[in-house]
This record gives structure tokens, C-alpha cells and sequence, in this order.
């Protein structure tokens, strides 16, 4: 489900709108003043694979070839996604781990070049999750497809 949500997270916007001030008793304010209120919003056109704070850093990583970085970023949303679901409908169970942990193979590497610590914690308990699943992928009675 991680995995889900987060290629999900990848397609977030934010759009702000207009609404009147409302009072004490839930009343638009007597002065007409205006506040700008934001909204979280899914939808295709506010994809974005790697979030702009860490494209520049990124960019300026030298052991990550620059050309790999949109088509990384282009995919990840949706092979996130992708990977989630055959997952959680156990589909290529192993296949679908295996895939898992390359994803946050990658992400960890990158996140390491940057130096942010957080993140690769984070993902380190991802991957002992992901390693603990594929050791016990064998015993997986609600797969669809046991061979993968």
C-alpha cells in the first residue's frame, strides 16, 4: 500500500481560490475581505517523479548521469503504482518484491550522493521489509500466480 500511495503522491497539486473571511458565527466578514485558500488536488498534469527541491541537487550530483534523471523521474510515479498493485493483488509476488527493492535501491543511492540521512533510514526499513517478504514469499497462500 506504501507504494501505492506514494506513486498516487506523485500526481498532487495544489490550487488556490478565492473565499470570503467568515466571522465568529460562520458569516462572510461586513468588510468583503478575501483570503486565498489552497486545496490538495490529484490530477495527470501535476506529475512530478522527483520533487523540484531535489532536482537541482540532483543536477549537480556528479555520479548521476544527468540524462537518466527525467526518464527516472517520468517513471518512478508510475511504476511505483504499477508495483503496489500486482503486490497487493499478488501477481508476480516475487517479481513485484524484487522490482520493490530495486526502487528503493535506487532511491536510497540517490538519496545517500545528496547526503540526506533521513530519507535513507527510512528507506533502509523498507528494504528489510521488502527482503523479510521475499524470504517469505514461498509460504504466500493468497498469491495469484505462485511461480513468479
Amino acid at each position: 500500500m506504501r507504494a501505492i500511495a506514494t506513486g498516487v503522491e506523485k500526481f498532487a497539486g495544489k490550487i488556490s481560490e478565492q473565499k470570503p473571511l467568515l466571522d465568529e458565527f460562520g458569516q462572510p466578514d461586513i468588510n468583503g475581505t478575501m483570503v486565498a485558500v489552497e486545496h490538495k488536488v490529484y490530477a495527470l498534469k501535476y506529475y512530478q517523479g522527483i520533487p523540484t527541491a531535489l532536482q537541482s541537487k540532483f543536477a549537480a550530483e556528479p555520479l548521476l548521469p544527468g540524462f537518466l534523471l527525467k526518464p527516472y523521474g517520468a517513471l518512478l510515479g508510475y511504476v511505483l503504482i504499477l508495483a503496489g498493485i500486482t503486490l497487493v493483488l499478488g501477481i508476480a509476488t516475487r517479481t513485484s518484491l524484487f522490482i520493490h527493492g530495486l526502487i528503493y535501491i535506487s532511491l536510497t543511492f540517490g538519496l545517500v550522493l545528496i547526503n540526506e540521512s533521513g530519507g535513507v533510514a527510512w528507506l533502509a526499513i523498507h528494504m528489510l521489509l521488502v527482503v523479510a517478504a521475499l524470504a517469505l514469499a514461498q509460504h504466500n497462500r493468497f498469491a495469484l500466480t505462485k511461480r513468479w
